[in-house]
């Protein structure tokens, strides 16, 4: 089988958001905490050394503060100018932008996944909602780089939404299964093409964080 294409999806680095459990849109992310800051360091170091052997063409993130700090460090690493797609940001969280992730939950009855249909506070983004969103843009960026190999730079829920996508998850499945995406863990699809023709997307790797081995500092 030859590859045709690769797709490298990568959470970002801790965000202070995350340390506080708090909703982290537009409001409430203020960017990367001080550890976050580091593994994103020793992310990019380890994709740059990538990059040197197998180029990727294209990077790409999303517009919260978190991964913009994440994809700008990664970029610098790489010598190379990151873009920002909008559709690529987590759901839409409406008034619970800001909050606080127990409180939401406790008032939804769990995280927005368990009642995907339904908004898990006023203003906010159904969790099918945000996966047809995701969806639509990451093919859309796979039909733009048929051979190409590409970094996404984004949030687990984009890693997540890669993996439905290209597994073609149904709903149903959807609210009993997840994934656990840790900072800058980096998970790898790979798009094979047999002798007949027959396209295939494999899964390589998942959540691979051996370049955070070593403490934080």
């Amino acid at each position: 089988m030859a590859v045709t294409t690769e797709l490298v999806v990568v959470r970002h680095g801790e965000a202070s958001c995350n340390v506080t459990g708090t909703v982290g849109g537009d409001r409430g992310c203020t960017g990367l905490s001080p550890r976050g800051h580091e593994q994103a360091r020793r992310l990019a170091a380890r994709l740059a050394a990538e990059h040197r052997d197998r180029p990727f063409c294209a990077i790409y993130g999303t517009p919260r503060q978190r991964v913009r700090e994440t994809v700008a460090t990664v970029a610098f690493a790489l010598s190379s100018q990151p873009t920002i797609v909008d559709d690529l940001r987590g759901p839409d969280h409406g008034e619970a932008d800001g909050q606080l992730w127990s409180e939401m939950k406790t008032v939804f009855g769990g995280p927005p996944q368990h009642r995907p249909d339904e908004p898990y506070a006023p203003g906010a983004e159904p969790w099918n909602v945000y996966l047809d969103r995701a969806h639509r843009t990451l093919r859309s960026l796979l039909d733009e780089h048929v051979g190409d190999r590409i970094l996404v730079v984004a949030h687990g829920e984009t890693i997540e939404a890669a993996h439905t996508l290209l597994l073609c998850v149904p709903s149903e499945v959807r609210v009993t299964t997840g994934y656990v995406t840790d900072h800058t863990g980096i998970s790898r699809w790979e798009r094979h093409v047999n002798r007949f023709d027959r396209e295939t997307w494999m899964l390589t790797a998942h959540n691979d964080t051996r370049h955070l081995a070593e403490p934080c500092a």
